[in-house]
Order: C-alpha cells, then sequence, then structure tokens
C-alpha cells in the first residue's frame, strides 16, 4: 500500500549484520543498528530481534518506510505490529 501523503518518511538499508536508517524529511539523520549480542546479560531482551539503537516513530501518524538492501536479501520484521517485509538489493 502506498500513502500519498505521510508525516514522515523512514528508509532502512539491509546490511550483513546490521541496519542502516534515514530519516530525510527535515534533516538529514542516519545511523546504524546493530543485533545485541546473544551472550548479553540482561533478561528483558528479546533474543535475536533487540538492537543497540531503537528507531522512533510517531504515534498516529501515516508513516512511509522505504526498504531496500545492499547485498543480499534481508528480512525487516516489528513482531508486536505484526509487520514483516523483504528487503532486496536494487529495490525499494
Amino acid at each position: 500500500d502506498e500513502i500519498h501523503k505521510p508525516t514522515m518518511t523512514l528508509k532502512a538499508i539491509g546490511h550483513q549484520w546490521y541496519w542502516s536508517y534515514e530519516y530525510s524529511d527535515f534533516i538529514k539523520v542516519e545511523f546504524d543498528s546493530y543485533m545485541t549480542p546473544q551472550d548479553s546479560t540482561d533478561k528483558n531482551m528479546f533474543r535475536l530481534l533487540d538492537t543497540d539503537n531503537h528507531t522512533t516513530l510517531p504515534m498516529n501518524s501515516f508513516i512511509r518506510i522505504i526498504i531496500t538492501a545492499a547485498d543480499v536479501l534481508h528480512s525487516w520484521t516489528v513482531p508486536s505490529l505484526g509487520v514483516k517485509t523483504d528487503a532486496t538489493p536494487g529495490r525499494l
């Protein structure tokens, strides 16, 4: 589905072992998000799903998320929202 007038756009780029995120609507903000190590002692983390930098999005807003990959196929997911999509190199 496509939203014609989203409040904001988030670009997610899959790399081997991490994701890069770009907020480019207002000011260009970029950051990388790496998976939390499995040997972490924090029991409140989701195994193989938690990251060191979390993406923040506004509530009750239309948001466009553009997902792509830099190298190989990746799977981008937000389990609590029931969202999962595949990122393919060269496609937005």
